[in-house]
């Protein structure tokens, strides 16, 4: 994907409250070099974040006629408006080893048999998942295959086949569930209602007393 964005020389509060009325979005640009001030169009860098392929794969930055690939690595929301406060991107070439999120396309569910045949339910616990890669190798998204699913098994972040030179980043000991199968609950057939006659009358029913026995 390819985006255009301005080189700025004002700084500070003032400067990006000015900057957002003017429907422009500050951000920075560094790594490889020195960094630098940037702007974007606010509504051309908001759809475009709604965008997946924005978030997960190299970029061309258009910089002052000069083109870079460039990585966003973080951005900043109004916390109640759909405005777009701040941007930071990261220069990236072929030999720079990148960390990113990205998300996880499953397919091949249908034809599992935990589903075909079990009839189990798969959730999706995780839907993206952080890798190591050289940024030439950084994928949009990692297509996961369902279809070995069987009844009683959960899919493990160390369970997944990686495209080669792609590895997952592992915190510690932790190996998170990306998928998990469970059985469907049956539910107990309702009891039959059991009828309550009322007893008839002479049959069975205390007789009222009357007043005067009351009285005794």
């Amino acid at each position: 994907m390819k985006f255009t964005a301005y080189e700025r020389t004002l700084q500070g509060t003032g400067a990006s409250r000015r900057l957002r009325h003017a429907a422009k979005v500050p951000g920075i640009v560094y790594g490889a070099g020195a960094p630098k001030m940037i702007e974007l169009d606010h509504n051309a860098l908001f759809f475009a974040l709604k965008k997946e392929a924005f978030h997960s794969s190299i970029l061309e930055m258009d910089l002052g006629g000069t083109t870079e690939k460039v990585l966003l690595r973080d951005f900043q929301m109004h916390a109640f408006k759909p405005i777009v406060m701040h941007i930071d991107f990261q220069r990236v070439d072929e030999t720079t080893k990148v960390r990113k999120k990205v998300p996880l396309h499953f397919t091949g569910e249908e034809l599992s048999a935990a589903v075909k045949t079990d009839k189990c339910l798969v959730s999706h616990v995780r839907l993206d998942l952080e890798i190591e890669c050289l940024a030439s190798q950084l994928p949009e998204f990692v297509t996961i295959d369902l279809s070995g699913l069987v009844k009683g098994t959960s899919l493990h972040a160390s369970d997944l086949k990686l495209p080669e030179g792609i590895k997952a980043v592992k915190h510690g000991t932790q190996n998170p569930v990306i998928v998990a199968v469970t059985t469907p609950k049956i539910e107990e057939e309702a009891a039959p209602a059991v009828a309550v006659v009322a007893p008839e009358k002479g049959k069975g029913a205390k007789p009222k007393k009357n007043e005067k026995q009351n009285q005794k």
